[in-house]
């Protein structure tokens, strides 16, 4: 069919927990509790990093300073035990090591004013109890650098993940100092046909509808898509963005397949 496919509106469901992001979980408990280093890898789009965010509650984090008055930190925080580092694209030893430092430091500011004077320890050192620290877009990394993330993981009693691309566990195998240190990998891998399904569910609903299991137009559509992202968490995301916008200007209630094969002809549809 003909859609009329001209305004742009985003709206995607918000974190699911999968049992991919379960797996994720449950690696970087691992980490933590051993005090190992940890390697993920997967392809671009499966959720490494939004799992990543949401392990470290890296939302109720980022952006906050402990030191602005009025500063209003959410109490959730004080049951924070992550760090979440992404070096930038070029990155020296120095800018790695001032960045976790740095880091250490915020994180142990906001653990402190979210605790506040009552608790036992009020965030006392929290810089030298941090149990995670999770390195995000690890394959950025120079050998430097990789050598200053080592010392730094030796010199403090945490646990060390490295999430990148399919082959960073290669890459690292070249230096036998930090790979003798690793205790865990863990494949990130993209959702399976049920778990698809589901984040499509959560789409449906997000709508104020429901995929219908006797409605084949429905079901032709589930499949279309699935078929399309092959489990790319990010690329049904980007794809469902698209049908709902698609949907809601030609004012139709039910998704098609002629819906979604307008829809993936909006995007750019690649691996990534």
């Amino acid at each position: 069919g003909n859609f009329n496919t001209s305004r742009d509106t985003t709206m995607v469901p918000d974190f699911l927990v999968t049992k991919e992001y379960r797996r994720f979980e449950e690696f970087c408990a691992a980490c933590r509790r051993e005090r190992y280093i940890g390697i993920c890898y997967g392809p671009p789009g499966v959720g490494k990093t939004i799992s990543a965010r949401h392990y470290a509650k890296w939302d109720l984090l980022e952006g906050r300073d402990p030191l602005a008055p009025g500063e209003v930190v959410p109490v959730e925080v004080a049951d924070c035990h992550s760090l979440l580092y992404t070096p930038s694209v070029t990155n020296t030893p120095r800018s790695v090591r001032s960045s976790i430092d740095d880091g250490l430091l915020v994180l142990r500011g906001l653990i402190g004013r979210a605790r506040g004077p009552a608790h036992p320890d009020g965030g006392a050192d929290y810089a030298d109890r941090c149990e995670l620290l999770i390195v995000d877009e690890a394959d950025r990394l120079s050998t430097p650098s990789i050598e200053e993330l080592r010392d730094s993981y030796d010199r403090r009693d945490i646990g060390l993940v490295l999430i990148g691309m399919p082959g960073l566990e290669k890459r690292l195998a070249r230096y036998p100092q930090l790979y003798s240190r690793v205790g865990f990998a863990h494949a990130f891998r993209p959702l399976s046909h049920e778990e698809a399904r589901f984040v499509l569910e959560q789409h449906w609903q997000g709508w104020g509808g429901t995929i219908h299991n006797d409605e084949f137009a429905d079901q032709e559509a589930v499949t279309a898509i699935i078929t399309i992202t092959a489990g790319n968490f990010r690329l049904i995301n980007r794809l469902m963005s698209q049908v709902r916008r698609i949907k809601e200007l030609n004012q139709m209630t039910i998704v098609t397949r002629e819906m979604v094969d307008a829809a993936r002809d909006c995007l750019v549809i690649g691996t990534a």
